[in-house]
């Protein structure tokens, strides 16, 4: 007979993007003990236009969820979400979906956007009260105003319209909440300048269809049969990476997110929104305790894929050759002399100026990375920032993450790897809730970029 082992106190996180659902198990130190993960096929709405699966992803949860609740090895102490935001599930009376979960990039109709905007002051007043960019479906409080407009039917029948996260921490702890993170990224629901809803959401009968805030570091008991173990309220992504960033430093800091967008996270700038800033894709989060986070963002990653294939087409090469490219001052010295200062986007320029494809793909680097300079610096200005964070696909970059070091040398810039920054963001926000050790400080692993000077 072997020693029975006892079973590991653990808190188990849904990280669910657009592509990947996944569940983690972390252990009081924020080590991954066990992960999981699932790919649904997307189904269609009404219209046929592509929408998540809503019912996939509610039996994958319960299954995941039993398959460790049966393992002696783990015991379960508290459970949260991280989901991608802007989408809303609408539930009935008993709690069952009424609708599809329509798809944040849904076309929005033109004659509703000019009737709401025309109603409630306009769209440059109306988006610097609510720090939401003119999005149509991506402003998730437009799709309960089409509803009301376009299906007053199922309009009367929705109890509650709860952002995804929300809808899933309700399908385990059985109490319906709403959450500032998902509220305050550019829903259109939220006046940052009277920190409430923006009127228009009670005129509109739309309040009584939210349930009641809570904070989003509040957790409830389960309802799902088990031992007891707490369930979090569930996190909006990009809010739940900024928590291990918050909990660790906290000297002030921006964070540089990189994706498929790059974001600028300044969480220490609250100043409103002007106009210029809205109309250059700069936006508002509310953060886990409810200050305004200052973002930007940029459209880079999603640029760099492109044009890395046109620079493999041109010259012939394989894309996996520009994962790694090391970084070489020279080149860009050389870029820097012969600079044609009108194009700022390499989609603009022509390969066949480049005697070879490294060194095509330095300037195409130089071009992100100046725009970068542009975006971040609308979110930086004013404020006592000393320091940037990159996390995600950028931060491995040598040449980016240089170039971005001389793009700002009055700051300290550093490369910041850490494994699954939404999921840990969601436990850390609920670490009182399962963790008997203090918060750590040691899970963000930082790499330093200093500005080489270049030498003449």
């Amino acid at each position: 007979m072997g020693v029975k082992m006892k079973a590991i106190p653990v808190i188990a996180i849904f990280d669910v993007g657009k592509t990947n659902k996944k569940l983690f198990l972390f252990d009081e130190n924020y080590k991954i003990v066990f992960e999981r993960s699932a790919r649904f096929t997307e189904t269609v709405d009404e219209d046929g236009d592509p929408c998540e699966n809503l019912e996939s992803l509610r039996l994958s949860i319960f299954d995941s969820l039993r398959e460790v609740f049966r393992n002696p090895a783990f015991e379960i102490k508290s459970i949260n979400f991280a989901t991608y935001g802007a989408s809303f599930v609408y539930i009935d009376e008993a709690g069952n979906p009424l609708a599809p979960l329509y798809n944040y990039l849904k076309a929005y109709p033109e004659e509703l956007t000019e009737q709401f905007y025309n109603a409630y002051g306009g769209k440059e007043a109306f988006s610097n009260l609510t720090a939401s960019p003119v999005l149509g479906s991506l402003n998730s409080g437009m799709q309960l105003y089409r509803i009301k407009y376009e299906n007053p039917d199922l309009f009367k029948r929705i109890k509650y319209a709860l952002h995804l996260p929300q809808y899933l921490s309700y399908l385990i702890s059985g109490e319906a909440y709403s959450d500032l993170t998902s509220i305050g990224c550019h829903t259109n629901l939220w006046d940052f300048t009277k920190n409430a809803y923006h009127e228009w959401v009670k005129k509109e009968d739309i309040l009584e269809k939210l349930a009641p805030i809570v904070p989003s570091n509040s957790v409830m008991p389960a309802a799902f049969p088990g031992n007891n173990y707490a369930v979090g309220a569930g996190f909006h992504d990009s809010s739940a990476a900024l928590v291990p960033y918050l909990v660790n430093f906290h000297e002030p800091f921006i964070l540089l997110s990189t994706g498929t967008w790059c974001i600028s996270l300044n969480p220490f700038n609250s100043s409103p929104l002007t106009a210029e800033e809205l109309e250059n894709d700069c936006l508002c989060y509310l953060q886990y305790e409810g200050k305004p986070v200052k973002a930007s963002r940029l459209f880079s990653g999603y640029e760099h894929e492109q044009q890395v294939k046109r620079i493999a087409a041109h010259f012939a090469t394989d894309i996996i050759t520009y994962r790694s490219v090391p970084y070489d001052p020279k080149i860009i010295e050389e870029l820097e002399h012969k600079l044609k200062s009108d194009i700022t986007s390499f989609g603009e320029r022509n390969l066949a100026d480049y005697s070879s494809d490294i060194i095509a793909y330095h300037q195409l680097v130089l071009d992100l990375v100046n725009l970068q300079y542009i975006a971040t610096n609308r979110v930086l200005k004013g404020t006592k920032v000393k320091r940037i964070f990159v996390d995600g696909g950028f931060s491995k970059n040598a040449i980016f993450m240089n170039l971005l070091a001389i793009a700002f040398p009055e700051l300290e810039v550093f490369a910041a790897f850490m494994a699954q920054a939404t999921a840990v963001g969601a436990a850390l926000a609920i670490h009182k809730s399962w963790n008997t050790k203090p918060l750590p400080n040691d899970i963000i692993e930082l790499k330093y970029y200093s500005v080489v000077q270049h030498q003449n």
